[in-house]
């Protein structure tokens, strides 16, 4: 298996403002990983068809930078949900249909995928509660941001004490939908239509998803920030289904964010 440098994610001035190193987060790139191909880096994605012990690998190498096993590293199986599990202790490896999680246990990473949807990572430092949720259009539209700071409160989390950042995801200048697409936007809420600009193709428009996402996050109570990186141009850090899908790549990998509360 071929060898490649440590990862080395991007991480959020305000959660780590806030958390003051009790907490340990990384929105992790392709860097460090050993995956090849059109899969090049750090590939976690379970459901791609990468080599599953490369992505094996990859994952295990997430979990080292926590100083953790890979036994220890906590995902779910995306589906573009409003649904949250909570991950205890005796986290048992299992990978239920859900789109975030929330945990209170120390020394568990919980983390999700993204490959242009929004990987948002929360956290309570002053009562040790954590939170990684994946919001695309669907999940932010049904409420996944809402029902994680809720599922972190079941577990003591105060949500004047929240923070929260959005990682890397797609930007407006690279999300292209059709009419249909804002259509239940608006239907949703006839406010949401300043979330969309017209394209340059007749009755299209530009989405706006990270703005979508943080004004959620600020409506719900938490003190929110995006890193503002948009994984559609940059290849060479970011997975992308929608680059993938416009230069007819057969397949795309998917990168990871993830959070943990330090043992110590």
């Amino acid at each position: 298996m071929q060898d490649a440098a440590s990862p080395a994610p991007i991480e959020s001035a305000l959660l780590n403002d806030a958390t003051g190193g009790a907490i340990r987060h990384g929105y992790f790139t392709r860097s460090g990983g050993v995956s090849e191909g059109i899969y090049r880096g750090l590939n976690v994605g379970l459901g791609s068809s990468d080599e599953r012990q490369k992505v094996m690998e990859n994952r295990r190498r997430v979990a080292a930078w926590f100083d953790l096993p890979i036994e220890r590293l906590a995902t779910v199986h995306q589906v573009h949900s409003p649904d949250v599990v909570t991950v205890g202790a005796d986290y048992d490896g299992s990978r239920p249909d859900a789109d975030a999680l929330v945990t209170a246990a120390r020394g568990i990473v919980l983390g999700v995928l993204a490959a242009d949807c929004g990987p948002i990572l929360f956290a309570d430092p002053e009562n040790r509660v954590i939170g990684a949720a994946h919001a695309g259009w669907k999940g932010a539209l049904t409420g996944v941001l809402e029902n994680t700071i809720a599922a972190m409160e079941a577990l003591g989390a105060n949500r004047d004490s929240i923070v929260a950042c959005l990682g890397p995801s797609i930007s407006q200048a690279s999300y292209e939908v059709g009419p249909e697409f804002v259509d239940r936007f608006i239907t949703e809420n006839p406010d949401y239509e300043r979330f969309f600009i017209p394209s340059a193709t007749p009755r299209h428009a530009m989405f706006d998803l990270p703005a979508l996402t943080i004004e959620r996050l600020t409506q719900a109570g938490v003190r929110a920030e995006s890193l503002g990186l948009c994984t559609y141009p940059d290849s060479e850090r970011f997975f992308s289904y929608r680059r993938t899908t416009h230069r007819k790549e057969p397949d795309y990998g998917r990168q990871i964010s993830a959070i943990s509360i330090r043992e110590t």
